[in-house]
């Protein structure tokens, strides 16, 4: 597990976006380059630095293929709260040649969850797998909506959402917990970790315990995101305020054996 300490979230994202950016570009081939995506306040950065590369000429989503990690259930793409909805306003509306067949995100409108999950498996499977998942965490660690105690082998399926997720995310539902989807489809653990790389966003002193049980703490289904010191290519990219709970030794190791890394 490579753990990239940046000094603010800004510089966190630049590195991000460009880390990516060289993948995409060091790409050959035809078969297109296939990324994963989140949603959340975590990503923005990065998106928003990967838009102006791609406007500038320097990278480009011609050959690339999105899926994106999660959807509520229920939400309709035009609700401002879908994340169909998140990822156009934020990204994808954003870029000068994304090809919107590229772009695969849940469909929180099925009338067959269940279905529309083992499609989404079966289409990440008809591209050869994703080259690079890029993905937060909560507050609990938990990655996509894979709330504490899911299977570190889960799929993409239908997770019910905890009040503690309802009620962080209910700053977005005019404060209003029951307003917030009860359910959400979403990538699994296991096929996060099937991911030839993954690249997981740390910021702010909120996430601290977690970023902790991510690389320090024994895995386990508690925290999902302790899947990832079982994967032989995981890179997380932390700013300071997210260190807060690593052990010295831990911090410093990390900062040494990174300081002559390039991306």
């Amino acid at each position: 597990m490579r753990v990239v300490i940046q000094d603010n979230y800004e510089k966190m994202s630049l590195w991000a976006a460009r880390y990516i950016a060289a993948k995409i570009n060091a790409h050959q081939g035809s078969r297109p380059f296939v990324l994963g995506l989140p949603t959340g306040s975590s990503p923005i950065g990065v998106y928003r630095e990967l838009a102006r590369m791609n406007r500038a000429g320097e990278v480009s989503f011609a050959n690339v293929v999105t899926f994106n990690m999660d959807e509520y259930l229920g939400l309709p793409h035009e609700h401002d709260q879908s994340y169909w909805y998140f990822m156009h306003e934020n990204f994808f509306d954003h870029l000068v040649d994304m090809k919107p067949e590229n772009i695969n995100i849940l469909n929180g409108m099925t009338d067959d969850p269940e279905g529309e999950c083992a499609r989404y498996e079966e289409k990440i499977r008809s591209y050869g797998g994703i080259d690079l998942f890029m993905g937060g965490i909560g507050v609990d660690g938990h990655i996509a909506f894979n709330e504490p105690y899911t299977s570190l082998n889960s799929r993409t399926g239908v997770r019910n959402l905890t009040t503690d997720t309802r009620i962080v995310n209910s700053r977005f539902f005019g404060n209003d917990p029951e307003k917030v989807p009860a359910q959400a489809l979403s990538v699994g653990v296991g096929t996060v970790t099937d991911s030839k790389e993954v690249l997981i966003l740390i910021n702010g002193h909120n996430k601290a315990r977690a970023l902790a049980a991510t690389v320090e703490g024994g895995v386990s289904h508690k925290w999902t995101c302790s899947a990832l010191q079982l994967h032989n290519a995981a890179i997380i990219a932390c700013d300071e305020a997210a260190c807060g709970e690593l052990t010295v030794d831990t911090y410093k190791y990390f900062l040494d054996i990174e300081r002559n890394e390039r991306l």
